[in-house]
C-alpha cells in the first residue's frame, strides 16, 4: 500500500509528492499529462521586497476577492509566501534578477506593489516546473494514467482506480491527494490544459466531498483572438505598460474602473466582454515597449509569431478566455476535504484564498503552500479502520463534454443571465451528473453579479450574498445537487 497517492500534473501535485517524499513517505504521482501550471506565463506572487508586507499582499488578494475571501486563508498563504519562494529556490528554481543582483519584481493587475517574481521571463510556469520535476526524480513513482474514480472502504478514501490504454488498475493508499487542476478546460476558449476538466472535481463529489464556488470562474481578460490556437498574453504586459484600443485606436477601460489596464482581471475582462457586443475587435497596442518586449516577453513575441504577427509593430487581437476556477473541492487549511483520507489541494480545489476574483499570481503561491500543507496532513492520515474490499465511488455519468462545452460557452462565459442559464439547463435536463449542470445552477443561484461572476440581469453586488456560499454535494442516486447555505470559515472541516 502506497502511503500517499497524489493525483495531478502541476505544481500542487509535485509540491505535496516532493513534501510527503522527503518526509520519508512512499508516494506515487499519477497524472493523465502535463497540467497548466507549466503553461503559466505570470510568476509567483510575494513580498519579498522592501516596501512591501505580507499584510499588504493580504490586502491586495482580499480586495480581489470582493468579498467571498475567507480571511484566515489568505493571511496564511501571504504570510507563507516569502517562504515559498526560498523552497523553490531551493528546489534548483532561478528566479530573474535585476543587473545588480536584487529580485526583478514585476507589477501586475490590482497589486499595490510589484511583488511578482518570474523565471525565465514570462515561461515562469515551465522553468518552475523542471526545477521541481528535476527534485522529485528518484524520489516518488511516477505513472501516466488517467483517474476513473476514488476507491473507498466504508465511507473512507482509500485509494484511486485508474485507466491506461485498455487497462483498468487500482492504487491502495492511506490517503490521497488530489491535485487535479480546475474546469475552465470545459470551455472552448481556454487558456489552460484541456485535461483541466473537471474530472477530479466530480471523482471527490462521488465519494462524498463537498464543492463550492463553481459558479466563480475567472477569465482572463487578453487571451489571444486571432486565426489559429488560443493563447494567453500575460498580464504582466499590462502591468509594463501595454494597452486595450477599440477598433478605431481608443482606449476604453478608465471609463470602467480609473485603475484602467491595472483594474482587476473581473472589471477588464467584464469590460472587454461588454465592449465586443458592438464591436468584436478588441486589441493589445504594445508597439510603444520596443525592446522590452523580447527582453522581457520573448514568448508572447515567438507566439505571435507563430500566428503571423510582430506584436512590436502590430496590434494583437484579444478577448476574454475561461482562465481561473475559484471553485473547487470544499478544505480546510491543512487541505482536508469533508471525505476522511480524501486532501486536495492547488486549482481543484476551494480553500477560500481567492474569493470571487482571484488576484494575479497567487495560483503557484496557492499551488507551493497548500500543496505542502496537503502531503504534511497525509502523513497524518492512518488506515481505514473498515476492513473488506475497495469499491469505486464511481461519478454519475453527463452529458458529452463536448455538449457540456456549448452550453457553458453559450450560457455561462464571462457575461451570463438567468434566462440563458436556463436555456442552459434545458439543454443538460437529460445529462444531470455532469460538472456543466453543477456551475449553470449555481451561477443561477448567486442573484447577483460579484468578481468574476457577472450577472447582466442583476449587474450589482447583494451585500447579503458575501455571506452565502452555493454547494454541490452527492445527492439520491449518485447525482448532484445544489444549494445555497452561510458560507463557512476554512478551519471548519474536521481531521
Amino acid at each position: 500500500m502506497t502511503d500517499v497517492l497524489v493525483v495531478g500534473g502541476g505544481l500542487a501535485a509535485s509540491a505535496a509528492a516532493l513534501e510527503a517524499a522527503a518526509a520519508g513517505a512512499s508516494v506515487l504521482l499519477v497524472a493523465a499529462g502535463g497540467g497548466s501550471s507549466e503553461l503559466a506565463q505570470g510568476g509567483i506572487a510575494a513580498a519579498v521586497a522592501p516596501d512591501d508586507a505580507p499584510a499588504l499582499h493580504e490586502a491586495d488578494t482580499m480586495a480581489a476577492g470582493a468579498g467571498l475571501c475567507s480571511p484566515a486563508a489568505v493571511r496564511l498563504l501571504a504570510a507563507e509566501a516569502p517562504g515559498a519562494v526560498t523552497w523553490l529556490e531551493a528546489c534548483g528554481v532561478v528566479f530573474d534578477r535585476e543587473p545588480g543582483g536584487a529580485p526583478a519584481l514585476g507589477l501586475e493587475a490590482a497589486h499595490s506593489r510589484a511583488r511578482v517574481l518570474h523565471a525565465g521571463g514570462d515561461a515562469s510556469g515551465a522553468a518552475i516546473m523542471a526545477a521541481v520535476r528535476r527534485g522529485l526524480a528518484g524520489r516518488a513513482g511516477r505513472l501516466e494514467a488517467r483517474l476513473q474514480a476514488l476507491l473507498q472502504r466504508g465511507d473512507r478514501v482509500a485509494g484511486a482506480r485508474f485507466v491506461r490504454g485498455d487497462a483498468v488498475f487500482d492504487v491502495p493508499a492511506r490517503a490521497v491527494v488530489l491535485a487535479t487542476g480546475g474546469y475552465a478546460g470545459l470551455y472552448s476558449r481556454s487558456t489552460t490544459s484541456p485535461l483541466c476538466d473537471g474530472s477530479g472535481l466530480l471523482a471527490a463529489l462521488a465519494a462524498g466531498a463537498e464543492l463550492a464556488d463553481l459558479e466563480l470562474v475567472q477569465f482572463h481578460p487578453t487571451a489571444y483572438a486571432g486565426p489559429g490556437p488560443t493563447f494567453l498574453l500575460t498580464e504582466a504586459l499590462r502591468g509594463a505598460g501595454a494597452h486595450l484600443v477599440d477598433r478605431d485606436g481608443r482606449r476604453f477601460l478608465s471609463s470602467a474602473d480609473p485603475r484602467g489596464e491595472l483594474a482587476p482581471r473581473a472589471v477588464v475582462s467584464r469590460a472587454i466582454a461588454e465592449r465586443m457586443r458592438d464591436d468584436p475587435a478588441i486589441l493589445l497596442d504594445a508597439r510603444h515597449l520596443g525592446r522590452q518586449l523580447a527582453v522581457r516577453f520573448p514568448g508572447f513575441v515567438a507566439r505571435c509569431g507563430q500566428a503571423g504577427l510582430d506584436p512590436r509593430r502590430e496590434l494583437v487581437p484579444v478577448a476574454p478566455a475561461a482562465h481561473y476556477t475559484m471553485g473547487g473541492i470544499v478544505t480546510d487549511e491543512h487541505g482536508r476535504t469533508s471525505a476522511p483520507g480524501l486532501l486536495a489541494a492547488g486549482e481543484c480545489a476551494r480553500t477560500g484564498v481567492h474569493g470571487a476574483n482571484r488576484l494575479a499570481s497567487n495560483s503557484l503561491l496557492e499551488a507551493v503552500v497548500f500543496g505542502r500543507r496537503a502531503a504534511q496532513a497525509a502523513l497524518s492520515e492512518g488506515a481505514s479502520p473498515v476492513r473488506g474490499p475497495l469499491r469505486p465511488a464511481a461519478p454519475a455519468p453527463g452529458a458529452p463534454a463536448s455538449a457540456q462545452r456549448d452550453v457553458l460557452d453559450r450560457a455561462a462565459g464571462p457575461l451570463r443571465s438567468a434566462a440563458g442559464l436556463r436555456d442552459g439547463l434545458r439543454l443538460l435536463d437529460g445529462s444531470p451528473g455532469g460538472l456543466a449542470g453543477c456551475i449553470l445552477r449555481s451561477a443561477l443561484l448567486r442573484d447577483e453579479s460579484r468578481g468574476a461572476h457577472v450577472r447582466t440581469d442583476r449587474p450589482d453586488e447583494d451585500p447579503a450574498w458575501a455571506a452565502v456560499e452555493v454547494v454541490a454535494r452527492r445527492g439520491p442516486a449518485g447525482l448532484p445537487t445544489v444549494s445555497a447555505r452561510p458560507r463557512t470559515a476554512v478551519t471548519a472541516i474536521a481531521s
